[in-house]
């Protein structure tokens, strides 16, 4: 079986997530900037082979979608034409940041460890991941 990979798209950085190949596990891949994020995915696909993309989509607490949705949509769609072969799923990430921010904080992380925003990042990509995975069991 082939990969998942989870994305928590930002205007700065974006965080990520992968399956192990059978899709059990799902875990924090990288934090990787967004200028630097297809080459990034360029080379990451070539070495693994990736079955669905899975991305967080921004919405406000009453389901409108966030400022940033539009950037997400772009990036969707120039994913889907350089690689038209893997399915993108979208998932909403409207708690995922503040519940990465519990997580860390909870596993007992010093204080410098909880201000790395890329961490926060790449455990809501995690926990993006693990919410599809989990509606593909129930299906």
């Amino acid at each position: 079986m082939a990969r998942i990979l989870a994305v928590d798209y930002g205007t700065k950085r974006v965080g990520l997530a992968v399956s192990d190949p059978l899709q059990i596990i799902a875990s924090g891949l990288d934090t990787v900037a967004t200028a630097e994020l297809f080459n990034y995915l360029k080379k990451y696909i070539e070495v693994e082979e990736v079955e669905t993309l899975v991305v967080g989509m921004p919405y406000h607490l009453d389901g409108s979608p966030a400022q940033i949705a539009d950037k997400v949509l772009a990036f969707i769609k120039k994913f889907e034409k350089l690689f038209p072969l893997i399915k993108v799923e979208t998932r909403d990430e409207r708690f995922t940041s503040e519940d990465a921010k519990q997580i860390i904080l909870q596993s007992g992380a010093k204080k410098k460890k909880r201000r790395d925003k890329g961490l926060v990042d790449k455990v809501a990509a995690v926990l993006i991941l693990q919410d599809y995975m989990e509606s593909l069991r129930y299906k």
